[in-house]
């Protein structure tokens, strides 16, 4: 079949739905595979004990967390069409399940800990596939979506450094009920990017869904977390 490309609503060039579907399915795939390292790395970070050192420094972790995500993402996107853009990725994944071993720590921590990241685990997986489900079927423009999510997610990092500098945990838990909410918004929005042809490098994309995940299931966890204090 002869390859299909036009200019699509989100400005870039957009591929044939056989080629959409392979991106999709590559996504998906590499996707599924970067939940390892992220396993890897949260149980890796707490067995030496480095969430208590995390937990203990809020603003190191933060420093670190933002460091290294940014880091780690601007490498990808430099080797995203090539094999060294996947391994990137699964560092990156790696690092990510470092940095969430002090959220999970924490939440452990607790009486009935276990059951809160099973809830979390189970309450990511309804978001996310719903989230998904909207953004594949919906024939809506949202090219313009990507705008304002960007600019929530920026007040969201500037808030978040306030709130740690100036001890605010009303503040901190606007932020996270704030960052559930655009990150579940982004997977609407990066999914029918996706099927839409406006992304069509798999490794560029499977980064994309792999923090809506990530920020969804780690705000969902501080949320029941800080519920389960009161």
């Amino acid at each position: 079949m002869a390859e299909v490309q036009t200019i699509g609503s989100y400005g870039q060039t957009t591929l044939s739905a056989e080629q959409r579907n392979k991106v999709l399915r590559n996504t998906y795939a590499l996707l599924a595979v970067s939940l390892v390292p992220t396993i890897a790395g949260a149980w890796l970070a707490m067995a030496m004990g480095l969430d208590q050192t995390l937990f203990k420094s809020p603003m190191l972790s933060l420093v670190l967390f933002l460091g290294g995500a940014f880091g780690f993402m601007y490498l990808i996107e430099k080797n995203k069409n090539s094999g060294a853009g996947v391994a990137l990725l699964l560092a990156f994944t790696f690092f990510m399940g470092v940095m969430l071993s002090r959220l999970l720590g924490w939440v452990l921590g607790m009486e009935g800990g276990a059951t809160l990241v099973m809830t979390a685990l189970g309450g990511t997986a309804v978001i996310c596939a719903s989230m998904a489900a909207i953004g594949a079927a919906t024939k809506r423009d949202l090219s313009g979506m990507g705008k304002f999510l960007m600019v929530g997610a920026l007040v969201v990092l500037v808030g978040a450094v306030i709130g740690i500098v100036f001890q605010l945990p009303a503040l901190m838990l606007a932020l996270i009920v704030m960052s559930l909410a655009i990150s579940a918004l982004f997977m609407v929005w990066d999914v029918n990017r996706i099927v839409n042809g406006g992304e069509t490098n798999y490794v560029s994309a499977t980064m994309a869904l792999y923090m809506n995940i990530y920020n969804v299931f780690a705000n969902l966890l501080a949320l029941l977390g800080i519920g389960n204090q009161e």
